[in-house]
């Protein structure tokens, strides 16, 4: 018992540690230990350092005999004051405690009674302490836990945590950490021992799978279970639903107080968030979650939407400026781009299962806690060898069209699927198949198969119960529309169910399209069956699907030890293997560390491929020779906006070179929409090839040294060298993105052989013609620009990918036309677009586009978001019919992609088959009247060459094009496309469109060839039913000029003059009346009445995700037969359209804008050049008077901060320097002044925002009399007091005012003419506003003086921000 002394005594430490092997499983040592520190010692709390030096020294003393390795868990001084009594309690006080309370010592040495090892936890020890200090003699019951120490994290779990707090606390970091560690890696108990200590206030948990949530507050409990002020809260499962309701009152309190009360852990699903107003979804929610500060946000399966537009909106809305970032995931193949080698921490299947290999001879004697996790084994069988008429002309084979259901729910192909069954299980000596022996079939008792979709299960599902093999086994259709109508969450019970409890007696197969492939175990699943997907698949599902066989289990005493993966697409399991095992497959360059990390994964996961009965397994060079299909595959996927196109030259840039480069970033740089390309350090030269061997065998020492001066120096140059890299492929991207669409395009030679001559990187400017290469590339990359650069292009992979674009385009050619427009739209969907020139339609947006304008068979769903298997009608009033019909002519204008063309020839196509085709019509019939829709009812024309090619494989593949041929040979099967390249066709259109117009509506100017089709019929002009398209918005301005000017409004104009009806897509500033189309052009288009606007988007990026046209974007429809309501002032939202009317119809209303002076209003003076003769060429010539915004910079000797000292006058100029807005003093003499500058006046920016309706303006100040400003400020008003600038100023910021701005004002700029329909007020005490009041106050009183009604109201306050 605690004793009382009141005499000097020995100071003491009790501790308590662990050691981690079997013979210590589940008992702690409570033991003492000397601390001599004087009176320091009583100011120890536990676990100090001091304390834990001193037990560390008795415990080495205990055990470095035995070279056994501790833990240490907790120490604390063994005396303390109790008022003026000095209590101590010692060890042996602990152990008669813990005995009393029923708790059993572990005696290991018998003779010499080693009594301080309890079988108890950490927690249960600590109140065992408490109640020493207490008097008491044992606990309560209620005091005593079994699994209270703190958790015993693995190696690699320590590594992980400790890298992560490394980064975390980097100053001036990336803050941010990606774990790419496979399932079962303990990923959340690791992640909160970070948040644990790094002591975290507020940490956000954010997943797409909300039923993870109680996993995650299992292992909360297990990491904080001494630790009261953690609070964990989710609006389901885990937490108090009760507390939860409270979290925000309480976090505020927490706030107020610095958070040292409470610490924060909240689980939020993304889908939850994503629905917030605030990241654009339809719910005023979770306002209160983005608002918070979060110290740490916790993307779990971070590969699983985060990657969508939404998703990233969540996450930057949540992000703050000091916030860190632990993305987790077990399949981060579409993240790992964007973290550096730094920011990774990995533990893979590799590691894995060598660590597992390893265990025994590092840890003697000690269990191996990899024991459990069986070795992974692939197994491919090449289906297309054997069923060749389901695979494609690109080698892979085509599940959907092979287990095809028909409308009465059975296979279409039924016999093959009913032989394929019966080889599975076909039973002779030399078969290799899964269920062929009774012995492979006890090892597959139990699999997951992966099938297309939810009928096919249903129909396998019947023909498995049918079979006389698989009959035997239990059937779990859990595809979520098949034989049960399963849900997810009952989809596991299901499978428990088929398999029983006694899986050792039973059999099973569970059929999934996608359900329990993730987040789920099922321990008796020993194989894997891959019978859907594509070569598409993602790596990461794929994973994440194949690792669910790998479940640890032991049933009826044996341990699973293998599992197993049989696929039936062999391309693809080479892919998938490439991006797991992140090696590089690029022809010549593959590294001794790549042979070597791809050698270890086969180690581990063997690859056997089968093709009949005979057996292959692939090594290391034979796997590398197949893999490099699949890199070939990820730069077409990526459009060439990908690092692999390039060689290793790019790492041993010289100063030339580099110089080189330099230049070239001036031409790509003035192209739009480009990422900003990095700087290039001309004084960091590259490697050689010697230093760069050096380099590899240095990072192949994978024992941790300090580097030598020389490997540190080279270090050094090799990150200078990446840097480089990295931005010489930045600016290389702005050719290479163009580079898909003319390969794609291109008329190539055969050889003697039939087969194509490829594009090469040597031949591929001489497959161009001049006038569409300058057309298509970067202005200034000449041909003989682009063959100085070609070099750093890798041959190989620039060749084999051209091959992979047309192998696509022409597989297509054998595809029923439905597939084939499908097939054609994925192509495009791989292509860039550049820039504002060269704006490349998505097939979403041509069908958005034509199906509301003008109706058609549209691909896409009624919010066009996913594409659809069956095309569906959309009709527009009679409009459809008048426009697709037998004798209808279709008119693309400058057409790039033929992607409008081939939406219009479907849906002609679809109204022809109607009226000519019968009800089962063949193949050939179908195509034979695609052909004559092509050559009847679709016209094209093109601005060059290349672009009439592409349009044309667009529409027709590679069949042969007739130019000049008659009705009997599109009988024989050739075909016509009407496509014309029309010379100069801007520049006709710029400056003699009747020229133009003239030409393309004769039928002689569409004739040739065609006398059959066209000019047989009377008279000789064409008439077109409809035109549609994307015109070219811009050119580059000529000459000296700036920025560039607008050309779709001369298409526009030609269209209405040629065509009946006529809808284009194209920028909408014009519908605002800015922008620089001539004005009475726009003018003539509001005003008329056969114009409307279908659709419009006041950001582009909604429907050019990567190209920003300020303005936004809209599609217009013009019908010479039909009237309209005349577009007038064009307001987006209804609600805001006429409560703009109401305060136009106003009686007496005047402008705002008669306050708004220009942006040049104040100009310098000749007497500034006369006094200052050495200021005459600071600024160029058509700006020499310009106060610019950067005249400050431009005149230091002229601008002061404070007033000289001397008899001059001055004037003050308010601008911006660094982006801090300051005044300065000029000579009043230097300056043109305007009228306003002796009163009070209002500064606000001239450019605010995007243009997006009701955005914040930058904050306007109050102008004092005497001060002027640059041009980076508007002026406005001329107001006699300060009180009624100050009224001014409080209208500005009313809701109201900038509801009216926002009608005109759709870019960032807001010049006097977009404050027009703002009306103006008088801002003296006499006005019928009370400007004294609050700026919310003073928006009621708007609203009531112009009659809004409450709809109007609501959509100004949701719409409009607060300033």
């Amino acid at each position: 018992m605690a004793q009382i002394f009141n005499h000097a005594f020995e100071q003491k430490l009790i501790y308590v540690y662990r050691i981690n092997d079997t013979a210590h499983e589940g008992i702690l040592k409570i033991g003492e230990a000397s601390c001599n520190a004087g009176m320091a010692y009583f100011a120890f709390e536990p676990n100090c350092k001091e304390l834990n030096a001193a037990a560390k020294e008795r415990i080495r003393h205990q055990t470095q005999t035995a070279g056994v390795a501790f833990e240490l868990l907790y120490t604390e001084a063994t005396a303390y004051m109790k008022g003026k009594n000095l209590i101590v309690f010692q060890d042996h006080d602990i152990h008669d405690i813990l005995v009393r309370s029923g708790i059993k010592r572990k005696i290991f040495d018998t003779e010499h009674k080693a009594n301080e090892w309890f079988y108890t936890d950490l927690e249960t020890v600590k109140k065992a302490i408490a109640a020493a200090k207490e008097g008491r003699t044992s606990l309560n019951a209620s005091e005593i836990s079994t699994d209270r120490s703190p958790v015993i994290f693995r190696p690699e779990q320590i590594e992980a945590i400790e890298k992560t707090i490394k980064q975390f606390k980097k100053s001036g970091g990336s803050h941010q950490m990606l774990w790419n560690a496979k399932m079962r890696f303990g990923k959340t108990l690791s992640t909160l021992e970070v948040v644990k200590r790094m002591n975290y206030n507020r940490t956000l948990i954010l997943t797409h799978r909300p039923v993870v949530d109680a996993g995650w507050f299992e292992d909360y409990g297990k990491i904080f279970y001494d630790r009261a002020d953690f609070y964990y809260f989710s609006k389901k499962n885990g937490g108090d639903p009760a507390e939860e309701e409270n979290f925000h009152e309480m976090i505020q309190k927490a706030d107020a107080n610095g958070m040292n009360d409470y610490h924060f852990i909240y689980f939020a699903s993304i889908q939850d968030m994503r629905g917030s107003e605030l990241v654009g979804g339809k719910f005023a929610k979770n306002e209160a979650i983005f608002n918070i500060n979060w110290d740490l946000i916790i993307i779990d399966e971070a590969h699983e939407g985060t990657q969508t537009e939404l998703g990233k909106a969540v996450l930057s809305a949540c992000k703050k400026e000091n916030t860190r970032i632990l993305h987790l995931s077990g399949t981060p193949f579409n993240l790992m781009d964007d973290f550096k080698e730094e920011e990774i921490y990995t533990w893979d299947y590799v590691m894995e299962q060598k660590a597992k290999a390893e265990w025994d001879k590092i840890h003697q004697g000690d269990p191996n806690p990899y024991a459990c996790l069986p070795r992974l084994n692939m197994y491919t069988y090449d289906l297309g060898t054997l069923y060749p008429e389901y695979s494609e002309v690109d080698g892979f084979f085509k599940f959907s069209e092979f287990f095809r259901v028909d409308e009465d729910g059975k296979f279409a192909n039924e016999n093959n699927i009913r032989q394929f069954l019966d080889l599975m299980c076909k039973e002779d000596a030399d078969s290799n198949y899964p269920y062929s022996k009774q012995e492979y079939r006890e090892n597959f008792r139990h699999s997951l198969w992966m099938i297309p979709g939810v009928k096919v299960a249903r129909a396998l599902s019947k023909l498995l119960q049918e079979h006389p093999v698989f009959s035997q086994f239990n059937i779990a259709n859990v595809a979520g529309d098949g034989d049960e109508e399963v849900d997810s969450s009952d989809a596991l019970k299901l499978v428990e169910k088929a398999i029983g409890t006694h899986p050792e007696e039973s059999y099973s197969i569970t059929l999934s399209c996608g359900r329990l492939t993730t987040g789920v175990s099922v321990k008796p699943w020993t194989a894997c069956f891959m019978l859907s997907g594509n070569f598409n698949t993602a790596a990461s599902t794929y994973m994440q699907t194949i690792f669910r066989v790998q479940t640890p289990a032991i049933i009826a005493g044996k341990q699973k030890e293998e599992c197993f993966v049989f696929d039936f697409a062999p391309d693809r399991t080479l892919k998938v293997v490439a991006e797991t095992a992140k090696i590089s497959a690029k022809a010549g360059q593959t590294s001794d560390d790549d042979r070597m990390i791809l050698g270890e994964f086969l180690n581990f996961c063997p690859i056997i491929g089968f093709e009949g009965s005979k057996m292959k397994s692939f090594d290391t060079e034979k796997l590398l020779g197949a893999l490099k299909k699949a890199y070939i595959e990820r730069v077409v996927r990526n459009g060439f906006e990908d690092g692999y196109l390039y060689n290793n030259d790019l790492m041993k840039l010289n100063a030339i070179e580099l110089k080189e480069f330099e230049e070239l970033k001036k031409i790509i740089g003035s192209t739009k929409a480009m990422p900003k390309s990095g700087d290039i350090d001309i004084n960091s030269l590259g490697f050689t090839k010697e230093e760069l061997e050096k380099i590899e065998r240095t990072k192949s020492q994978k024992e941790k040294r300090a580097l030598s001066p020389e490997e540190e120096a080279l270090r050094q140059k090799l990150l200078e060298a990446k840097k480089n890299r990295d931005a010489a492929v930045s600016i290389l991207r702005g050719i290479s993105i163009r580079m898909p669409l003319l390969i794609y395009g291109a008329d190539l030679n055969e050889n003697l052989d039939g087969t194509e001559a490829p594009i090469t990187i040597d031949n591929f400017t001489d497959v161009v013609d001049d006038l569409s290469w300058n057309e298509f590339m970067p202005q200034g990359v000449t041909k003989e620009k682009f063959n100085s650069f070609k070099k750093y292009y890798d041959p190989d992979i620039f060749r084999e990918s051209g091959v992979r674009i047309r192998e696509m385009a022409k597989a297509a050619d054998n595809l029923s036309i439905e597939e084939r427009i499908e097939r054609i739209s994925m192509i495009f969907s791989t292509f860039r677009n550049p820039d504002k020139e060269t704006v490349l339609t998505p097939w979403r947006v041509v069908n958005m586009h034509l199906s509301q304008s003008i109706g058609g068979w549209c691909f896409y769903d009624k919010d066009f978001k996913e594409a659809v298997t069956e095309p569906a009608l959309i009709k527009q009033t009679e409009i459809t019919d008048e426009v697709y019909k037998k004798n209808t002519h279709i008119l693309e204008i400058n057409s790039k992609s033929g992607l409008y063309a081939l939406y219009a020839a479907y849906s002609v196509y679809r109204a022809r088959a109607k009226l000519e085709l019968g009800p089962k019509p063949t193949r050939e019939m179908e195509k034979d009247l695609w052909r004559r829709v092509l050559a009847e009812n679709i016209f094209l024309i093109c601005k060059t060459p290349m672009a009439k090619k592409i349009v044309k494989r667009t529409l027709i593949g590679f069949q042969e094009d007739c130019e000049f041929c008659s009705q009997n040979s599109l009988a024989r099967g050739a075909s016509v496309v009407n496509a014309h390249y029309f010379e100069d066709l801007v520049n006709q259109l710029k400056n003699k469109p009747e020229n133009f117009i003239g030409k393309v509506g004769k039928k002689s100017y569409w004739s040739k060839g065609l006398k059959p089709l066209v000019a047989t019929q009377e008279g000789n002009d064409m008439k077109f039913d409809a035109i549609v398209g994307n015109p070219p918005y811009q050119i580059m301005a000529a000459g000296d000029a700036n920025g560039s000017d607008p050309i779709y409004h001369l298409f526009i104009d030609a269209a209405c003059k040629l065509g009946e009806k006529v809808s284009f897509i194209h920028p909408a500033r014009f519908l605002f009346n800015a922008g620089k189309t001539p004005k009475d052009w726009n003018e003539k288009m509001l005003s008329d009445e056969h114009y409307r606007v279908v659709r419009y988007w006041a950001s582009s990026s909604d429907v050019f995700p990567t190209v920003d046209i300020k303005g936004g974007v809209a599609v217009t429809y013009y019908d010479k037969n039909k009237k309209f309501e005349k577009i007038g002032t064009f307001v987006a939202h209804e609600p805001l359209r006429t409560a703009l009317a109401k305060v136009l119809d106003k009686g007496g209303f005047k402008s705002f804008a008669e306050l708004v002076y220009p942006r040049d209003l104040y100009r310098l003076t000749d007497k500034l050049y006369e006094e200052n003769s050495w200021a005459e060429n600071r600024q160029s010539t058509g700006h020499k008077f310009d106060v610019g915004s950067n005249v400050f910079d431009t005149f230091p000797e002229l601008f002061f901060d404070e007033r000289p000292n001397d008899s001059c006058d001055y004037a003050q100029v308010y601008g911006r320097v660094n982006n801090n807005r300051i005044i300065k003093w000029i000579k009043k003499s230097y300056l043109k002044l305007p009228d306003n500058f002796d009163s009070y006046k209002i500064f606000i920016p001239k450019a605010n925002g995007s243009g997006a309706i009701g955005e914040v303006l930058s904050t306007p100040i109050v102008g004092e009399p005497i001060v002027g400003s640059t041009t980076t400020f508007l002026s406005i008003g001329k107001f006699a007091t300060k009180e009624e600038a100050e009224a001014c100023m409080k209208y500005i910021k009313t809701k109201f005012t900038r509801a009216m701005l926002g009608t005109l004002k759709v870019t960032q700029d807001n010049p006097r003419e977009t404050w027009q329909n703002v009306p103006l007020q008088d801002f003296t005490s006499q006005s019928d506003i009370d400007w004294s009041l609050p700026v919310p106050a003073i928006d009621k009183q708007l609203y009531a003086k112009y009659g809004l009604s409450p709809e109007e109201v609501e959509f100004i306050e949701k719409n409009v921000k607060v300033m």
